[in-house]
Formats: structure tokens, sequence, C-alpha cells
């Protein structure tokens, strides 16, 4: 599929508001509501809109600790690279992990209530995972912008 400015600029508005009605979006894209339904609709069908969902105040939850961990690992069979990456993945404090370039293997985003939980998860979860041969963390002491997930459309 072939998306238009009018898709991209779809995509920009829901991206800032996902509970904009449809009629709503209708409006401010110029077009008639059941024209604008259809273009959601193929946008979802597409895969261009994977989902709709709340961004969660994580510090009014009382996620203190935001911080960027870099794992390396060592030589790991393909079978011990994917249990590897099942247990980062089922590990809630880590709410997003990449494989990088640079010195690091991995980039872990953590989030933790305190300073003594993040210290617990990488004493005792990270450390304990097979082939870490090193791991160096960042906290981040003060937030200019916040990714949410979005993209510069």
């Amino acid at each position: 599929m072939q998306i238009d400015p009018v898709d991209l600029k779809i995509l920009a508005i829901l991206q800032q508001d996902g509970r904009l009605s449809n009629l709503d979006l209708a409006e401010r894209v110029s077009l008639s509501p059941s024209a604008c339904h259809r273009r959601v609709k193929l946008l979802e069908e597409q895969g261009f809109i994977e989902g709709y969902g709340a961004v969660l105040n994580a510090k009014k939850l009382g996620f203190d600790i935001q911080a960027y961990v870099e794992l390396n690992l060592g030589q790991v069979s393909d079978a011990e690279h994917r249990y590897f990456t099942r247990e980062i993945s089922a590990m809630p404090e880590v709410v997003s992990a990449s494989i990088v370039t640079g010195e690091a293997n991995y980039m872990l985003y953590v989030r933790t209530r305190n300073f003594e939980e993040f210290s617990q998860f990488i004493v005792n979860r990270l450390s304990k995972l097979k082939g870490v041969t090193r791991i160096r963390s960042q906290l981040v002491l003060s937030e200019l912008k916040a990714h949410e997930g979005q993209v510069p459309v």
C-alpha cells in the first residue's frame, strides 16, 4: 500500500490522540467520515497502525528510576541467544531492548521504583543470565524529551 499525505496526516493526528472520534478526525483531515473511516481501517489492516493504548505517567505510578543498560554477551549459540531474548522480554522492568552497534551488544531501557530495586534487578537478574559478560548502566538524571513510541510522521 502506498500512503499519501492525507494518510500521513491521519497517522500523525492519531499518534497524538488515539481516542479522537472518527468524526473529529475526518474534519481535521478534510474528508467525509466514511472516507476517513475507510482509510483508518486500511492503515490498520496494512499494519501502519499496530494498536491503540494509553500513555501512562510512570512517575505518578512510582517508577522514579530510568536507566539505559548496556549488555555484552560472550560467544553464545543460537539457542542461548533465543533464551537470552526470551528472558529479557519477560522482565517487566525492561521497557525496551535493542541489539545495537558499538561496544555493547544490547541496549535496554529500564524503569524501576527506586535505586534499591534497580540495584537488585542488575545484581540478581541481569548478571545471572547465561552469557552476560559485561553490564554498564547510565541513570537518567533528567528527561528532556520523552519517547512514547512516537514516529516522526
